[in-house]
């Protein structure tokens, strides 16, 4: 009788992660556009892969990459922390952009501590904080050889925030794939390359983030605690370019769920993309939970 029960509940469970990729096909025709994604959880087959190994455009998602990088720079000695860096008045991106720093200095020329330029990147996904770590840590060259050495795959960047202000058809050069985004944000969970005070401190900025509200989180259990970091384009005419969020979920028992979704070259209205995300995230968690 107990090895009967326990048979159901094995082929229930792996009947249930082998419709995942389905399920989540189903929910990203909803989206009206190309829908990539990938999981991991460990000690699991959890299978949520669809086109994970395309190239959508990632937008300021690569900004977690930077962080890992620069705190990385800074257990290199190269930085600190509290280390002022100077705001050129160059660094602007105009005539504007999503930018709390260039709001409050709008003539730049101001020095701000490079920890207040990595949160306000990966927290707040200011762009021109994001333009000026990335300058500091040495350009896109480096930082993708740098995250290439920790055996991460699929992660391509030719062009910063400025570049990607300039001219639409840049954001298509900066991809990441979705399976080498769950790489990532495995290796920062399960193995980081970090210290523990500096891998704390980037968790820290991902769970604190205000960004995406309605996207991964958007459907999970209320007070489920979510790592993450979201990407947004602008819309021309009905089309939105890019729609994403990458992120690791706690999960009841601790384990945590790395998950990213891309949405790239939307017909469907901001509500309704954000929603196939929240709605993805949900059938991932859920076969996470039923996955031990």
């Amino acid at each position: 009788m107990r090895l009967a029960l326990f048979f159901l509940v094995f082929t229930s469970s792996v009947s249930a992660q082998a419709s995942l990729p389905q399920e989540i096909r189903k929910i990203a025709a909803e989206a009206h556009g190309k829908v990539a994604v990938s999981c991991s959880l460990p000690g699991s087959d959890l299978n949520c892969d669809v086109e994970a190994h395309s190239r959508p455009p990632m937008q300021s998602v690569f900004k977690l990459p930077l962080a890992v990088y620069a705190l990385h720079l800074m257990e290199q000695g190269k930085f600190s922390l509290d280390q002022q860096i100077h705001f050129l008045p160059s660094d602007r991106i105009l005539p504007r952009t999503h930018s709390p720093l260039q709001d409050k200095y709008p003539n730049g020329d101001v020095d701000v501590p490079l920890r207040e330029l990595l949160r306000l990147a990966v927290s707040e996904s200011d762009n021109v904080a994001a333009d000026i770590a990335l300058r500091v840590a040495g350009g896109p060259a480096e930082l993708e050889a740098y995250i290439r050495s920790l055996g991460v795959r699929g992660f391509h960047l030719e062009d910063d925030e400025r570049g990607l202000a300039r001219d639409v058809a840049v954001q298509y050069r900066n991809w990441f794939e979705p399976a080498g985004a769950v790489q990532l944000l495995r290796r920062i969970s399960d193995n980081s390359p970090l210290t523990p005070a500096h891998s704390e401190l980037l968790l820290s900025w991902l769970r604190d983030s205000p960004t995406g509200p309605h996207r991964i989180k958007g459907k999970l259990p209320p007070g489920t605690v979510v790592m993450h970091k979201t990407g947004t384009s602008g819309t021309t005419g009905d089309v939105t370019f890019a729609t994403n969020d990458i992120g690791l979920i706690e999960l009841p028992d601790g384990r945590r769920l790395a998950v990213a979704v891309f949405v790239t070259d939307s017909n469907a209205d901001e509500a309704t993309r954000d929603a196939v995300i929240a709605r993805i995230a949900k059938a991932a968690y859920s076969a996470a939970v039923a996955a031990h």
